[in-house]
């Protein structure tokens, strides 16, 4: 059994009896819709977007309400079109990682062209071209994370093809960022009208172009909040689906180190909250889940992710997961200690600033988090790789909830206990060496190396790292005291974090 147009044809049956999903459309039909009248465009082929987007797209085409598939350019790793997207039809597998222990097996089919954003491929760019100057054009889509809006290289090419679209006709498009960074609309904005305005300068467009951009009415740049957990391809998966019949899904490490495969694993839990800000007309991913709402229900839905309900819960169990040897975070789960921790992170220290976004429930999203995600024994995620950037999570995870405990007439910053375990935990990190005393290798963070030369002091003093001056109060002296108790000696840390994860009980 092979993943192409031939392989499904051919061997329909035998996928349904294996237990596959297979798309219920005609992919043709839907391929010519796209060529002539193209609606979506999505930057970023990584694993992400098979797993939610893609995934998206199927389930309106499915439903009948969207006649059309979605494209994708890659600008960064161009081995990822060639080698896992065009040897298999742009078909993808989906394996969903449900908590119970069963795995849904979708062939994803909504992927109608893959290109390359490859100045050196011309008849990829003269298809994007083509693209961008159709007036059907909606949203134009990304995945190419916070640091790809502050690479200019990649970002030119981008404005270049939206540049051909004013040149067009200056026709109206949203361009929706669904990465997984705070304001990510302003952030793709800024990256836009940083090239744009460079084009002004050098008199490769007109001002005119730069007001096309700012109208709102034209461009629009939609904040978005997304979550859902979709590690690299794990090997376990591949197996199983290898032992259903299926060749050539091999995992592949491209040349840039990307890890991708035919098939991409993922949980099964997903949300995605849009800015309802589309001045060409919205595709409707209402009606497969997504929901529209605006800029301030954006906004929280994604502090009550990212400082509650997720985020911090995750930072928790990466510093403590490197600290005692824990190579898998559902397997922290099932240590009682670090099980406290973040339960009572998120419901004691947490929820008592989180704002309700009213459009999902913060109670509920914590629950499906802590008795749902993180003790999937199926998602193979580890606190090495959640511990990458530390540095840079830390203001928003923890430090806006010391801001809005410090504004609070009903909260002190005196009551907080699992807060300052867990800073102090990080400058114990920090040191590089674990509870039974063995040195490991802090996960790569642009801040690592100047941090590690300062004092534990010097280090909280670090508002940048911090968001805040932890001195300002208590808080700083407290997660000291902690921190100086970690370091006594071999399983410290573990006596340290039963003891304030059981202080107050």
């Amino acid at each position: 059994m092979l993943l192409n147009d031939e392989g499904i044809k051919k061997n329909r049956e035998e996928y349904i009896k294996k237990g596959y999903h297979l798309p219920e459309y005609d992919r043709e039909e839907i391929r010519v819709n796209t060529v002539s009248a193209p609606e979506w465009i999505h930057f970023g082929a990584g694993n992400i977007f098979r797993a939610y987007q893609a995934n998206l797209a199927q389930k309106i085409i499915e439903s009948g309400d969207m006649k059309t598939g979605v494209i994708v350019c890659e600008g960064y790793d161009y081995e990822i079109i060639d080698k896992i997207y065009r040897p298999h039809d742009n078909l993808c597998i989906l394996a969903t990682l449900k908590s119970e222990g069963t795995i849904d097996k979708t062939v994803i089919g909504s992927i109608v062209s893959s290109l390359a954003l490859d100045e050196d491929r011309a008849e990829d760019i003269e298809l994007l071209k083509c693209i961008f100057a159709a007036p059907s054009l909606k949203m134009c889509s990304f995945t190419i994370t916070e640091k790809g809006y502050k690479t200019k290289s990649y970002m030119e090419k981008i404005v270049r093809l939206l540049l051909h679209r004013y040149n067009s006709g200056a026709y109206p498009i949203a361009f929706v960022s669904m990465d997984n960074c705070s304001h990510n609309g302003d952030k793709l904005r800024e990256g836009v009208l940083e090239c744009a305005n460079h084009m002004v300068e050098i008199k490769e467009a007109d001002a005119a172009f730069v007001d096309y951009i700012n109208d709102s009415r034209k461009v629009s740049f939609p904040w978005s909040m997304i979550d859902k957990i979709t590690p690299r391809p794990d090997e376990s998966v591949y197996e199983e689906l290898s032992r259903d019949g299926i060749a050539d899904l091999e995992p592949e490490v491209t040349s840039k180190n990307t890890y991708a495969a035919p098939f991409v694993n993922a949980e099964e839990t997903e949300y995605l909250v849009i800015e309802d800000d589309f001045p060409n007309g919205k595709i409707p991913l209402d009606k497969a889940g997504v929901i529209y709402a605006t800029k301030e229900t954006v906004d929280a839905t994604e502090r009550m992710k990212v400082c509650t309900c997720l985020n911090p819960l995750h930072t928790a169990l990466a510093i403590f997961g490197c600290l005692l040897g824990y190579k898998t975070i559902h397997d922290e789960m099932e240590d009682a200690d670090l099980e406290k921790l973040v339960y009572d992170l998120g419901y004691r220290e947490g929820m008592p600033v989180v704002t309700d976004p009213k459009v999902l429930s913060p109670d509920g999203f914590l629950e499906a988090v802590l008795t749902k995600r993180l003790p999937n024994p199926f998602m193979p995620d580890t606190p090495q790789r959640i511990a990458t950037d530390t540095s840079q999570k830390i203001p928003i995870r923890f430090g806006e909830t010391i801001k809005a405990y410090r504004r609070s007439d009903v909260l002190d910053t005196d009551d907080m206990v699992l807060i300052p375990l867990v800073l102090a935990g990080y400058l114990r990190y920090l040191k590089g060496v674990d509870d039974e005393g063995v040195e490991f290798e802090p996960s790569s963070d642009p801040m690592l190396d100047e941090l590690q030369k300062m004092s534990p002091e010097e280090v909280l003093r670090q508002q940048a790292v911090f968001a805040c001056d932890l001195f300002e109060d208590s808080l700083g002296d407290r997660i000291l005291k902690i921190f100086n108790e970690m370091c006594e000696g071999k399983g410290s840390v573990r006596k340290c974090l039963h003891k304030y994860v059981t202080k107050g009980v």
